[in-house]
């Protein structure tokens, strides 16, 4: 029998177009950067945070602040430093003019959370995002207060740049649902880019994206829900299982993923399908997502990075020796 929230094929179909569209406004403002667009869309709608890593100029903060126009959500950026304190991003008690504390919220309390170069923080600063990204909550001198529903950290970092920086626990690596990839776009690219900014495009000026608010925070509600609704078959969740539990023993990796990066896994592979507007699961999905879910849950053994193995590369060889469910 159907329960009240049951998503229909052609809510699936809706929702679909809602998904696909929202990857072509974005592919007109981040240029080249197809996989990397399709992957943030996804962890969007899997209600999953993501860990942006390119080298500078690659044009992650552009990217949020782009689907944040888009949707018309409050957008928050955060400065990783050294010297920051977990007060400055979770917000504190002030003492007002009649004795009482009230508390005056931080910057965590917005709806799209950029947190530029996380890796610049120190340990302690970092882990003021765990409760956050976990619960969707921030606890003050013990009062509990709930994030946005549509709360989701995009945080950033350089993949070349070591000194200065603090290294992300696993723990917090843990919470990101998707590391996304950033890299050079092609010659064509770039040139297109310069034809972009002779024609008046400012990427410190979201009146000159060419994107307007289309979206709400009902409609990213909406495409949760309807990605909710797709459906796993037995046999998929098995292959998702399967494929991560495999990470856990193989001999390239001394850390595989946990059992967070599972359900992870079957999420995004939900999202992947409502954007191909299908209703159910199919294994490339899963194939689809594995990389983005896995490559910063897993550890590569110390020879084989000396060998120069990437996570990916690792990956890719413990998914040729999964079986795939027909």
């Amino acid at each position: 029998m159907a329960g009240p929230d049951t998503i229909n094929d052609n809510q699936i179909a809706r929702q679909g177009e809602v998904a696909r569209g929202l990857v072509a406004q974005l592919g007109g403002v981040v240029l080249g950067q197809e996989d990397a667009l399709r992957d943030v869309v996804v962890a969007l709608t899997a209600r999953g945070h993501v860990l942006l890593e390119g080298v500078p100029g690659t044009a992650k903060t552009l990217l949020v602040r782009a689907l944040s126009r888009i949707f018309g959500l409050d957008f928050k950026r955060i400065q990783f430093t050294p010297d920051l304190m977990p007060s400055d991003i979770t917000g504190v008690n002030l003492l007002t003019g009649q004795g009482q504390f009230s508390f005056r919220p931080g910057p965590l309390f917005g709806d799209l959370v950029l947190a530029d170069e996380i890796n610049r923080a120190p340990a302690k600063t970092q882990a003021a995002l765990l409760e956050a990204m976990q619960e969707r909550s921030v606890t003050v001198d013990g009062a509990s207060h709930p994030l946005s529903a549509s709360f989701t950290v995009f945080a950033t970092q350089n993949p070349i740049e070591f000194e200065g920086t603090y290294p992300l626990p696993e723990a917090e690596l843990d919470r990101f649902q998707l590391k996304v990839l950033l890299s050079y776009p092609d010659a064509g690219t770039e040139q297109a880019i310069l034809g972009r900014v002779l024609d008046g495009f400012e990427s410190d000026d979201p009146s000159s994206f060419g994107v307007s608010t289309s979206l709400g925070a009902a409609d990213l509600a909406a495409l949760r829900r309807a990605a909710k609704s797709v459906r796993v078959e037995p046999s998929l969740q098995l292959y998702i299982t399967s494929l991560v539990r495999a990470t856990r023993g193989a001999p390239a990796l001394t850390l595989g993923a946990s059992p967070r990066a599972t359900v992870s896994l079957m999420k995004a592979s939900q999202a992947v399908a409502l954007m191909d507007s299908r209703s159910y699961v199919i294994p490339d999905d899963v194939k689809a997502m594995a990389a983005p879910v896995l490559r910063h849950r897993i550890a590569i053994a110390p020879e084989l990075e000396l060998e120069g193995v990437s996570a990916d590369q690792a990956l890719r060889t413990i998914i040729d020796k999964v079986e795939v469910p027909r």
